[in-house]
């Protein structure tokens, strides 16, 4: 991972972090049944995330979530106001003009909701310039959340009691509005991500040893942040809903709720804490490494040329002539199988595809007969040759 930084201490301190490969995974899921590996894996990367968040979120962290709990507190704010809990002046709207609700409202009222609004922007606004490859996909989760939050105002309009005996129409906007949400983080904002790291590690971290590769693919993984996507919709959801519904009645009907209330600022407050992981963690595992985060589409409709490594033919370190070794796109170093009569290929060190017979880790040269480590077939790889495959 590379982290962006001026300071030589913070490179440093990136430098020497445990790395994902590195960190221990448990086995409480798996000894339960085997296929649940993958629950094992996740919370280790989970936990694996907060060890950078403790580690490297510092002031500015710090503020953007002071601005966001801050926004949720003296947006809601009623005790000792009543404006909210006794529904307001139905008789008037909208946020500008004379005749707007938002200006007829109590005083205090209105010196809360502005302060409110301050500290929103600040927390945007700071998101905006901390972390500049992706301010395009933040700007695309924000605008999912303005759907799903225009979703549930639209239901309750048609049903203050939303769902209870919700019809198919109230439904309908909340649906919409998570479809347009799911298009957004998944087949938008994910794919920009997970297709930017591809092509980070298959620049930044191609070795002659398919073991380093591989590690670097484990060092790069977007389970967990993938993850923390679906979860911050749903909490999104949760607070959307129980703000709206906890004002919804007309202003005879409402019987004002404040564990409603309690509830949306909780679950508000956790939700803006994954907005704002969602959006460091990329910026922290490419750092200065690339310019915008965009998915393989994107960059050639920008004009931006995604080139692809190409496979690249071994050499004999003895003779310079060309050898049955190949270097794939991912870092994969294939040579083929020495099984007399066998056709297939695979990786070094691992198993034939055909006769599941062992790739051996050093190649005779054809041309002048010496036998040397396959990974001297690609460049300089100095290391490679003295620590050679087992």
């Amino acid at each position: 991972m590379e982290q962006r930084s001026d300071a030589k201490s913070d490179a440093e301190g990136v430098a020497l972090m445990e790395r994902l490969s590195d960190h221990p995974t448990g086995s409480i899921f798996s000894n339960i049944n085997s296929r649940l590996q993958i629950l094992d894996n996740l919370f280790s990367e989970i936990s694996y995330s907060f060890n950078l968040i403790k580690k490297y979120w510092g002031v500015k962290e710090l503020v953007m979530m002071a601005f966001c709990v801050s926004g949720f507190i003296l947006g809601t704010w009623d005790i000792g106001i009543g404006e909210i809990s006794s529904g307001g002046d139905y008789e008037r709207g909208g946020i500008v003009g004379d005749e707007s609700g938002f200006l007829h409202m109590k005083d205090l009222a209105l010196i809360v909701s502005l302060l409110s609004l301050i500290c929103w922007l600040g927390f945007v606004v700071m998101l905006w310039n901390s972390y500049p490859i992706m301010r395009e996909n933040m700007l695309y989760l924000l605008i999912g959340m303005g759907f799903i939050l225009f979703g549930f105002i639209r239901a309750h309009a048609e049903n203050p009691d939303f769902p209870t005996e919700a019809g198919l129409k109230s439904w309908t906007w909340v649906i919409i509005a998570n479809l347009i949400m799911l298009f957004l983080s998944t087949f938008v904002v994910r794919r920009a991500v997970v297709e930017t790291r591809d092509i980070h590690v298959q620049r930044k971290h191609a070795h002659p040893d398919p073991r380093v590769v591989d590690r670097a693919w484990k060092d790069h993984s977007l389970f967990a942040w993938s993850s923390a996507i679906a979860i911050w919709i749903v909490f999104l959801n949760i607070s959307f809903w129980s703000s709206t519904h906890s004002i919804a009645p007309s202003p005879g009907d409402l019987d004002f709720s404040f564990s409603l209330v309690l509830i949306h600022v909780l679950t508000g407050i956790i939700a803006t804490f994954l907005l704002l992981i969602i959006v460091w963690f990329p910026e922290f595992m490419l750092g200065a490494t690339e310019a915008r985060i965009q998915s393989s589409r994107a960059r050639e409709v920008s004009g931006e040329e995604v080139q692809a490594k190409k496979v690249e033919q071994g050499k004999c370190p003895v003779c310079n002539q060309n050898t049955s070794a190949t270097m794939e796109e991912d870092g994969n170093i294939m040579i083929p199988c020495e099984v007399e009569g066998c056709r297939g290929k695979g990786i070094v060190g691992s198993r034939c595809k055909e006769c599941d017979s062992k790739i051996p880790t050093r190649l005779v040269c054809v041309n002048c007969g010496s036998n040397t480590p396959v990974g001297g077939h690609f460049g300089s790889v100095e290391a490679w040759g003295m620590n050679p495959l087992p």
